[in-house]
């Protein structure tokens, strides 16, 4: 579905039982629109800050996550990583907004794209990309930079909620009249996709379970690492293009770095090539470990016989809480 037949808001999504919905889509497009880009982000450090305090189970899986990740620093400066996570976290919830509502011109101010002569080759070669993401939390405002500068596809979750899910997809694909947005499940219409030479959005760096991914090291960390990059690129003769996206050190513009093409991707070992590209993301998130998204449970599968990292620390929290 493009973004132009996706403009009209469906019929359906107007009953009443989603007005509510709708009223906290229209707060926080106002948010986004009126208040001045530094106040946003000065106001979601605080309200990252205060979703740390109120969620004990995303302060207990980021802390550990940074704990698992770090254990070379100190108690101190992975308490200092926390606070910034949950800061940048926050932040997200505004740059959200400003991807999917801004409109162009107030998005073009604020970016600076290095590499996209990476594209720009594959593209005159006439090869599909699997443009390897990493969840860093500015996530949403480089997908709209770069539909501002190229065009891309996007690969994703469909959302639970009709009205959040119409709202997401038209918001991912408004900046560029080509681009798309496809299901995760929908593999045959990414091969096509690919195929066609489009550019494919596509974030590993999460828990898929065990069932698509191998174990490859992760911070040292034996972790679950889906292979479908791999096997898309091998199926569509895809190249794979890896980038990273940060807020600058002032949080007054953001920087996309484009890198070039991993070569022989798809052609090779799976498991070497899961290793591979966690190594390149482990050193990305090691450079700039503020912006990362450190809530989600990236080591909740464990190999056979090992326990929930997850599950054991929130035991360990409870018995602590009991003394």
């Amino acid at each position: 579905m493009s973004a132009k037949n996706n403009s009209k808001t469906p019929p359906q999504l107007w009953h009443p039982r989603f007005w509510t919905s709708w009223a906290g889509m229209a707060l926080w497009w106002s948010l986004v629109q009126i208040l001045p880009f530094r106040l946003q982000m000065v106001l979601g450090g605080w309200l990252g800050r205060l979703a740390g305090r109120l969620s004990k189970r995303r302060r207990r899986i980021t802390r550990k996550n940074l704990a698992l990740c770090f254990p070379e620093k100190s108690e101190e400066e992975r308490e200092t990583l926390y606070t910034q996570s949950m800061e940048a976290a926050g932040r997200a919830f505004f740059e959200s907004g400003m991807a999917w509502f801004w409109p162009r011109w107030r998005l073009q101010k604020r970016y600076r794209i290095q590499g996209l002569e990476h594209l720009q080759k594959a593209r005159e070669e006439g090869r599909g990309v699997i443009f390897l993401g990493i969840h860093f939390t500015t996530i949403e405002m480089c997908a709209a930079f770069m539909n501002i500068a190229w065009s891309i596809d996007g690969f994703y979750r469909p959302h639970k909620n009709p009205v959040y899910e119409w709202v997401q997809r038209y918001g991912r694909e408004r900046h560029n009249p080509e681009s798309q947005t496809i299901p995760r499940k929908d593999v045959r219409g990414i091969i096509r996709t690919l195929k066609s030479g489009r550019v494919i959005n596509y974030t590993t760096d999460q828990d898929f379970g065990a069932r698509h991914s191998v174990f490859v090291p992760f911070f040292n960390i034996p972790t679950a690492t889906v292979t479908a990059p791999s096997q898309l690129a091998r199926v569509a003769g895809a190249v794979a293009i890896p980038y990273t996206t940060r807020a600058n050190a002032n949080l007054t513009g953001y920087e996309i770095t484009i890198y070039p093409p991993i070569e022989g991707f798809g052609s090779g070992d799976e498991q070497e090539e899961a290793a591979a590209f966690n190594a390149f993301i482990e050193a990305r998130v090691r450079e700039n470990p503020g912006q990362y998204l450190w809530s989600h449970r990236r080591f909740k599968t464990r190999p056979d016989g090992e326990k929930d990292f997850y599950k054991v620390q929130a035991l360990v929290d409870k018995s602590r809480r009991k003394r």
